[in-house]
Formats: structure tokens, sequence, C-alpha cells
């Protein structure tokens, strides 16, 4: 079972439905609540296809600014018949969408290449997890006779690629751990939508005993071309005690782009004793840090399936691990609240991006700094990199060290053709620890009148960008009031040069409700509403 939230607010609980007596279980419902989970609907039958079967369900919503975004997608493995030792039945990876907030689903297509046998096995098609980058595109992985493979879909789900190879997976699907039913190397896919340096990669974490039967280990691929390739595999535990970890589960943290994980662990402990740990990795992946999170260690049971949906979420640096375990008998489930504390060197206060003549003016302004060596200016092109993944540095501004006070940076990019540009801010502390700015993006075109854009995202929570055009050099100021005419904030107030113009602007300190904003250009005047939502 798995549960969903998109960006609406909406939350949805996909799970297996109770089966005719007798039977394996043959379909998938999602539910709907729109009350935080206090009322649900019927919900809706997904995959039935009597009698094959169904299992290993998950859910993933799009929340990029393609055409998908709001789409759900729904993955899970399906059976001719499951345990069946008979070459005529197979498995196979299905996958279902709704466009319409749950209300219907699609009729259930196959995106795995290669079948597999019915046993629950190494040689047993099944999975799976799905993730959704940054455009949109949807990602899933799965263990199969060939091992581990991800597929992709480049329009919301309605035509899927070839099966691509991530790696060997030995022991597979069904492996044994002394004391466990059985384990599974079920592979999780994720992809990174922040900001960090690692925007866009896509990664898969899984299980499996390569190292031996009695040392099943956790690893890790990653690929930066949009699953295309992939990394070999790296062993996400760091100890070399010839013990078991498994059932890992991972997420990443999309407000840093930091990765954390959760399995099971018997490094510290003999016999069936078992601790959970969680890790954590900076880099994309390359290394991670390992650390014990529960408080006492227990023995698990070989009586019922165990482990198989320990889960791990992650935001705004605080980490819920959750897990099962025995205790007195009994199963129960825990999960720890896990707050990472980052130190900033630098606040930004103000970044923005305006067009001249072919150039791009950048400006960006600090409140405090703390350890700052510098910043270095990034560009991406959709005129080379379509999928804005690739940055290259094009310039570097000295920092002012440690200082109280706001300080004042500027950087021009010059002799640009037409097109659409980001650019980011590296800050660069001199211990080498660095953090990306937030993203500002600028369409260099002909400018021929004014113009004040509707702000994105809206609504918003805390921040929003506004972005404007001047056919002329002006004197500009942009305020933001409430509904009762009150300034609330002068965010532009300066001459700025004809082009186009955008400025963030941050509401943490406001109460949700409707503010507008007003542009005064010359004789230029204009007013919109925005809605801010927390």
């Amino acid at each position: 079972p798995c549960v969903l939230f998109d960006s609406l607010g909406n939350l949805y609980y996909g799970h297996l439905s109770n089966p005719v007596t007798g039977y394996w279980i043959d379909r998938i419902v999602v539910q709907k609540s729109t009350d935080n989970g206090m009322t649900w609907n019927d919900g809706a039958g997904v995959g039935f296809v009597n009698p094959k079967n169904q299992d290993k369900e998950w859910l993933a919503v799009d929340l990029s600014q393609s055409q998908y975004k709001g789409n759900i997608y729904l993955t899970w493995t399906e059976f001719d018949d499951y345990g069946s030792s008979n070459p005529a039945d197979s498995s196979r990876i299905r996958f279902s969408k709704s466009t319409d907030q749950g209300e219907t689903w699609s009729d259930a297509i196959t995106i795995s290449d290669r079948s597999g046998n019915c046993i629950d096995s190494d040689n047993t098609t099944e999975g799976a997890v799905p993730a959704v980058g940054l455009n949109g595109e949807i990602y899933v992985s799965w263990a199969g006779p060939l091992g581990l493979m991800v597929d992709k879909s480049l329009d919301g789900g309605e035509t899927w690629g070839t099966d691509i190879f991530i790696s060997d997976i030995p022991g597979g699907w069904d492996f044994d751990v002394p004391g466990i039913s059985r384990c599974n190397g079920l592979p999780i896919t994720m992809s990174d939508i922040s900001e960090s340096p690692y925007r866009g990669y896509i990664y898969s974490c899984w299980g499996d005993q390569r190292n031996g039967t009695s040392d099943t280990d956790v690893f890790f691929s990653r690929s930066t071309d949009g699953g295309e390739t992939w990394s070999p595999a790296l062993k996400v535990n760091d100890d070399n005690t010839n013990r078991h970890q498994f059932f890992p589960w991972m997420t990443i943290d999309q407000t840093t782009g930091i990765i954390w994980g959760v399995f099971y662990d018997r490094r510290n402990t003999t016999g069936s004793t078992t601790d959970v740990y969680v890790v954590k990795s900076i880099d994309g992946g390359q290394s991670f840090e390992n650390f014990k999170v529960s408080e006492s260690s227990f023995t698990p049971t070989s009586s019922v399936f165990f482990g198989d949906y320990s889960n791990i979420t992650a935001w705004d640096n605080k980490i819920f691990p959750i897990w099962s375990r025995l205790q007195s008998g009994q199963l129960s489930v825990w999960t720890a609240i896990i707050e990472d504390t980052v130190t900033v060197p630098v606040e930004f206060t103000q970044f923005s991006a305006a067009a001249y003549s072919g150039n791009v003016i950048l400006e960006w302004e600090t409140s405090t700094e703390i350890n700052n060596l510098g910043f270095e200016i990034e560009r991406a092109s959709s005129s080379t990199t379509p999928l804005f993944n690739e940055w290259i540095r094009i310039g570097f501004r000295e920092g002012h060290g440690t200082t109280t006070g706001p300080n004042r940076y500027s950087f021009t990019d010059e002799e640009l053709l037409s097109g659409v540009y980001q650019y980011r801010l590296k800050q660069i502390d001199y211990d080498g620890s660095f953090k990306y700015s937030a993203i500002v993006e600028l369409n260099l075109i002909a400018v021929n009148d004014f113009r004040l854009e509707q702000n994105y995202p809206n609504p918003f929570n805390p921040s929003t960008t506004i972005s404007y055009q001047l056919p002329k050099d002006e004197f500009v100021t942009v305020k933001i009031f409430d509904t009762i005419g009150n300034e609330v904030k002068t965010i532009v107030k300066e001459n700025k040069p004809a082009g186009v113009h955008e400025v963030n602007f941050d509401a943490s300190h406001l109460s949700s409700g409707i503010y507008l904003y007003r542009i005064d250009a010359g004789t230029f005047h204009q007013s919109k509403k925005m809605l801010l939502v927390k």
C-alpha cells in the first residue's frame, strides 16, 4: 500500500483489494481524500484482468511544470498465476494513469519488454516504483531475469522506450536473510527536481547478495543523462562485517537535493537481532554517511511478510524514516524525527535577471555573509540544452568574507542570441562547501511594448516570481498591497533598461490571502492579483 499527496492537497491511497476466498489478490484500488484522510471516496479499480493477479503497486504524481502536471501514475506487477511454476505463466510490469485527480484511470499497459516467471523468484519480473523528472518524464525500475532494468516515457505514459540495464542484482528479487520469511531487492526510483547541483539526476537503490548469501548489502546507482546510462553499483552501507543490510528505501529532500535512505542492519548484532540505519548523501550519491536511528535492537519474525514497506520522506531538512518491528510479540510501526541542521553561509535577499540590447544583466544582494569566498555564475540555454540539465560557468564575483550588512553584486552576460536562458549562482565558502541560489529564467526577445505578467507560481508559498517588460529605459516601481490598499512592500524602485525583467517576492512573513502587485513605469500603470496559500 502507498499514500500520496498531489499539489492540490488531495490524498491518494493505493492498495490491493480483498480477493474472493481462495484467490490471490486480483485488482488494485485507488481511493481519494480531500480532507487530509478524514473521509475517503469508494475509489477506482485499476488493473483488473480476471483471473490474473496484481501486486506491489506504487503511485507517483507529476509536480513538474510540463503539460502533464497533476497526472497521477501507478505501476505494479501482474502475474498470470501467482506462485505457478507453469512455463506458460509469466509476470510483467504494468502502468496506468489518471488525468482527473484519480476519478478514472487509463487502461493498463505493459511497459517491461522481458517477462519473467510467476514463482516470485530471481527470474520473476517484479517491482516497481515510479518517479517523475524535471520535464514530466516518467522513470520506472524493476528487477527481472536480465537484472535491474529501467524504462522511461517522455509523453505522459502514452509510449515507452526500450528497457535499459542498470545493474546485475545477484540474489535478486527473492533472497534469504535469517529470521525473515523472505527479502526482496525491490528497486526504488528517484528523480532530483531540486535546485541542487544534481538537479535532473535519476537514482535507483536496491538490495542484493553479490557479496555472498551471508552478506546482503544495499546498493545505489545514478544516471546523469536522463536514464540512458548508469554508474557502477555503489555499496551504501559502510560496514565490513559480512552481516546483512536489507529492505532499503530512499528519498530526496527536494529543498536541498540531499538523498536520505533507511534499511534494516545487523552490523552491530548477532543472530537475527536487527537495528535500523539511516544514510545521507550530500554529493549526489557518490558517498553515504551511515548512522543508527533505532534506539534498541529487535528480533523479526519469519511467520509473516515483514519489512516490504519501510519508507522514508524528507522535506526542508526534516527527515521521517518509517519501519516495522516486532515488540513483545506484536508487530508495530515506528518512526523517528530527524532535523538536519545546515549552516547557510550566505543569505540571498534578491536575485534578478534583465535583458538589454542582447545582453543579460544579473543582479543579486545578500543580507549577511559568513566566510563567503565568492560566486560562480552559471548559465543553461534552451538552444543548446533543451532540458536545462547542463550548466556552464560563465564568470565569478569575489565575495565579502564575513559581513553583517547588505552587499550588492552584478554581472553582465554579453552578446547573446535570442532564446531562453537560465542562470544560477554557486556561492562558495572558504572551506570549499557551496550552495546554489534559486534559478532565474529570461526569454531574450525583442520587446515592443509594456507588459506586466501574471506571477508564477500562483497560488504560491512562500515565494513567487513577478516579470515585466519595458520597451525603453524607465524608472520602475513594483509594489505589493493588501486587499484594502495598504502597501506591504516595495520590491523594485530604480531605473531599469529596456527588456524583460523578473523579480522574486518572498512572502514568508505574510499570512495567507489575496495580494495585489502594481507596476509604475513612466506612463504605464497596471495591477494584478496573486494568492498566497500557507
